[in-house]
């Protein structure tokens, strides 16, 4: 999640908590997109914008068809909720099918729209996990998150719910994450 640090969270700042369920922007590439789009620019025009900015690669397939998100999803949730799920047991649809019709009719609603991963452990002990667009209302925290920006919020026993908002696009902050991750294995050696 490029310098969006969630696992730390979890497994650091939110230590002693139980955490049942998460849910989040976990690509901010679609997310700028999203934000272009609701101001007005045509899906084609964001993503070639989002290209040109280095945020969207050139097949960009892996972000707008939630297949990135998807990858985070089973990451956040084998590690952070302590589950074993893998990528078959994801529901996922990416932001293709949205138009500018479907973002102004969400205004009109006052909601937002936004690539949701989400993972939840059931009564049951089973997870639904999904990555889906959904029309947020403007009040969830991560309605007003914008830009090529990631937030997560995990569902806590003791705090209740808990976000975190950081970088979510870019060369330089998923450099950042990349150094974090060595200077970790460093640590531990």
């Amino acid at each position: 999640m490029s310098g969006t640090p969630a696992i730390n969270l979890a497994k650091l700042t939110l230590a002693g908590n139980n955490i049942t369920a998460f849910k989040g922007i976990l690509n901010g590439t679609t997310n700028y997109i999203l934000t272009r789009m609701e101001e007005g620019m045509a899906y084609e025009d964001a993503l070639k914008k989002a290209q040109d900015l280095g945020y969207a690669e050139a097949d960009p397939t892996g972000d707008v068809e939630g297949l990135d998100a998807l990858g985070k999803v089973v990451i956040l949730t084998n590690v952070v909720l302590g589950k074993k799920i893998t990528w078959q047991d994801v529901e996922r649809r990416g932001i293709t099918q949205i138009t500018i019709e479907d973002i102004e009719k969400a205004k009109s609603e006052g909601k937002r729209w936004k690539l949701i991963g989400s993972s939840e452990i059931q009564k049951d002990g089973s997870v639904k996990a999904k990555v889906w667009p959904q029309k947020l209302p403007l009040n969830d925290p991560l309605a007003g998150v914008s830009e090529a920006t990631n937030a997560l919020t995990f569902f806590t026993d003791e705090l209740g719910p808990v976000t975190i908002v950081g970088p979510g696009a870019g060369r330089r902050e998923t450099g950042f994450a990349l150094l974090i991750d060595l200077l970790e294995l460093n640590r531990r050696a």
